[in-house]
């Protein structure tokens, strides 16, 4: 570019009014500057672009920008039909999969009114696999996060028991990370013979793990520096901004979909719910948000133990079940508008459907992304943070830019 283009770019009296970028660059103060963060960067975990204005080291404004990894997911839907859109599903939260399909799937039955037909076998098995999921969700956050910070072996250490989940799921339907496995009116298969067995043993396996964990990162006095006080989301800024999951959690609120709408069989399994108690600094911080992840693998252990329980007393396996038994060979719900809703491991990821044609492909599929939300609030957590804190609070968000940018 030559010398005269650029005086021409940069020069105030060519800035269009209209333009809200070119206003806030004509805006800024002498002592301010743009940084821009991404859209490839490590630390942004995908291609998020972040335009931070900052003030010497004080963030005065970050501005994400998103659509860097736009999956096309609901112009695909609404091509295919129902039974076909579940391996798009899974490409949403790829580090979720299951859970993904688990929601899913329920929506799509709800339409057909066949939930209630759902053989109690089946829906156990969606729960364990999508707890194990969430195990594994939560171990690439909370390790990518450390590693964020700036601590190498966490990572490791969760790497290396989150490839325990990986060959589990691997087992159960053939691949490590997108599984195509729960199936509208049932699952692709059965569980492997042993595969409850070793389930337990995984289970019994990680328990000191996590005790190893909570030590080496939670009460890490570097870590508890780098998060406690960090990025306080208030509870009512969390609602108003339609956060979801551990983040709502973290600032206080004890709301969990499996819960408030007790879907599929977890009305009849007992887990808690934690949230962030501000032990190490302020509620809604960094630490908390941490924390509450760490606590629910806790849980989701539980929640698997009772799973295994039932499915090799009350609900075992027989040589005439058939998982593929209540499969519609046509789907093709009522004409109706439905919202379907569930917990994923990064909060309440929901499912809108528009059928107005006699085919089995929706008119409309629309997704609610709980990445979206729960990123869109990082401009206001960030705000006269310093810019060594920008990362730490980014990371503790969580976030998928497959399931974003959907």
């Amino acid at each position: 570019m030559s010398k005269n283009a650029i005086q021409y770019v940069y020069h105030p009296e060519n800035f269009d009014k209209s333009d809200p970028l070119l206003t806030q660059l004509s805006d800024l103060k002498s002592q301010e500057m743009i940084i821009n963060l991404g859209p490839q960067h490590p630390s942004t975990h995908g291609v998020l672009r972040l335009e931070v204005v900052t003030d010497g080291e004080m963030i005065v404004k970050v501005i994400p920008h998103m659509g860097y990894l736009h999956r096309c997911f609901e112009k695909h839907a609404e091509n295919l039909p129902y039974n076909q859109i579940i391996p798009f599903v899974d490409r949403l939260d790829y580090a979720a999969a299951m859970n993904s399909e688990h929601i899913y799937a329920m929506g799509v039955e709800r339409m057909l009114g066949i939930e209630k037909n759902i053989p109690p076998r089946i829906e156990y098995i969606r729960v364990l696999v999508a707890e194990l999921n969430r195990l594994s969700s939560h171990f690439l956050g909370v390790g990518a996060y450390a590693m964020d910070i700036g601590a190498f072996t966490p990572f490791l250490w969760m790497m290396r028991d989150r490839e325990h989940i990986n060959r589990l799921l691997e087992w159960v339907s053939g691949a490590r990370m997108l599984y195509n496995y729960i199936w509208i009116g049932g699952l692709y298969y059965d569980l492997p013979v042993g595969f409850e067995a070793r389930c337990l043993e995984f289970v019994h396996y990680l328990k000191p793990r996590l005790v190893e964990l909570q030590k080496l990162v939670m009460e890490n006095q570097i870590f508890i520096h780098r998060t406690a006080n960090i990025g306080v989301l208030p509870l009512d800024m969390a609602i108003n901004y339609g956060v979801t999951g551990p983040m709502l959690r973290a600032s206080g609120l004890r709301y969990d979909l499996r819960k408030v709408d007790a879907y599929s069989v977890y009305p009849e399994i007992d887990f808690d719910i934690p949230i962030g108690e501000g032990k190490m600094g302020q509620v809604g911080d960094c630490w908390d948000r941490t924390s509450v992840r760490v606590e629910e693998c806790w849980q989701s252990l539980r929640i698997i133990e009772q799973c295994i329980e039932k499915l090799t007393s009350v609900h075992a396996r027989t040589n005439a079940f058939d998982p593929q038994a209540m499969l519609p060979k046509k789907i093709r719900p009522q004409k109706m508008d439905f919202y379907c809703r569930g917990e994923s491991p990064k909060g309440e990821l929901g499912f809108f459907f528009r059928h107005n044609t006699n085919f089995d492909i929706p008119a409309r599929c629309k997704v609610r992304s709980p990445c979206f939300s729960n990123l869109s609030v990082i401009s206001e957590i960030t705000q006269g943070a310093m810019l060594a804190d920008l990362i730490a609070i980014l990371g503790s968000v969580d976030f998928i830019m497959g399931e974003v940018d959907r």
